[in-house]
């Protein structure tokens, strides 16, 4: 493929600290976090004092102050390449920080923009419900306003960083007759009393990040709590969401890239009736197919990250981008899988994972379906 124009001489720069850091800090204990299912939470302050995370915190609540989106996506791409996902590095700067920094009110942001520059701080945000998961209009989780605390309740699943977490915006229904415009976003903190974790939900893929289910009984949060307006939580949960897509986008293609890679150098060197696996006609096709699919999607990811660069990314450019490239990444993979017979069966072979680390990615930050009905309205149906 082409050399990519959308990086500067400061973004390779960027991008060697962050390769050079996932590979000292992050590597070495992946496996073990894949056992413990969850990852050290000292990693996210290690990764914060070389910029990995929060550093799209401003200077003064001691971040970097870089509002570059290119930087968000290299480590977006550097994770997705390397699978070393256990760190939810990506959630802290393409979700989080983007709702505090929009939302937040001056005291919020003196009371938690610093931890999560620091790394000292780990945050989680709690959408999904067991009867509500893309249809946030289904969530049952409530909060009524008594005196000046919001009273909270309710259960959440499949939380990444749900059992590590310090600090979580839940999504919750404060007004029930008013649909959509009923939701509001409420953050709870770490030793809140009715604030209980429940299990370590056991995952097919991405073993060491961990995943959790959190319930809330009277949870009594704090009106100096809410964030954002009453009222407007989905709205600002679509504000958000293009950015949080176009990121999974990015890491999905990154890895389908890197799986791609090995599997051609597998291929290679692998023989099959005294000639190379890929040099059979059929396997070249498929070859030449997916790098073809690759670089197409490449491209239109980069332009959405463009977009995204001038402000002009909308929610519909970033669902063509999630839904075509997490599913894409999904085919790749199994095709590479394919292609080591019975070795990519194999959990010792990076195929063998990869194949079910990408299984969620059609399913998290929005379903292809929901992606795909986002677009067919745009069209007017």
């Amino acid at each position: 493929m082409a050399t990519r124009d959308v990086f500067g001489p400061e973004h390779h720069q960027y991008r060697a600290v962050v390769q050079e850091f996932l590979e000292r800090e992050v590597a070495p204990f992946h496996a073990k976090w894949e056992l413990d299912g969850q990852a050290d939470k000292d990693v996210y302050r290690r990764a914060a004092e070389r910029g990995i995370i929060g550093f799209n915190v401003p200077e003064e609540y001691g971040g970097l102050g870089i509002t570059d989106f290119r930087y968000n996506a290299i480590v977006a791409e550097e994770m997705g390449r390397t699978r070393l996902t256990g760190p939810a590095f990506t959630l802290h700067n393409d979700i989080v920080a983007p709702y505090l920094l929009r939302m937040a009110t001056d005291e919020q942001k003196a009371r938690w923009l610093p931890g999560l520059a620091s790394g000292e701080l780990l945050f989680a945000i709690a959408m999904s419900e067991p009867g509500a998961g893309s249809d946030l209009n289904g969530i049952r989780t409530s909060a009524r306003r008594d005196g000046d605390d919001w009273v909270l309740n309710g259960q959440k699943t499949f939380i990444s960083n749900g059992l590590t977490c310090d600090v979580v915006i839940v999504v919750a229904r404060t007004d029930p007759e008013a649909g959509h415009k009923g939701i509001s976003l409420l953050v709870v903190e770490r030793g809140m009393a009715g604030f209980e974790r429940g299990r370590k939900l056991e995952k097919m893929g991405v073993p060491a990040q961990d995943t959790a289910e959190l319930f809330f009984h009277d949870v009594r949060v704090p009106a100096t709590n809410l964030l954002g307006t009453e009222g407007r939580g989905f709205i600002h949960l679509m504000e958000n969401l293009p950015s949080e897509r176009i990121s999974i986008a990015i890491s999905s293609l990154a890895s389908a890239r890197e799986v791609f890679r090995q599997t051609v150098d597998y291929a290679k060197g692998r023989t099959a009736f005294g000639q190379p696996v890929g040099s059979f006609q059929a396997n070249r096709f498929r070859f030449a197919e997916m790098v073809t699919e690759l670089d197409i999607a490449q491209a239109y990811v980069d332009d959405c990250l463009r977009r995204e660069l001038a402000g002009e990314l909308t929610s519909v450019d970033a669902a063509k981008a999630k839904w075509w490239v997490t599913e894409l990444q999904k085919r790749v993979v199994d095709q590479c899988l394919q292609l080591h017979g019975g070795y990519g069966y194999m959990k010792e072979y990076p195929v063998a994972q990869a194949f079910l680390d990408a299984r969620i990615q059609t399913i998290l930050g929005g379903t292809t379906e929901i992606m795909k009905d986002i677009i067919g309205r745009d069209l007017g149906f």
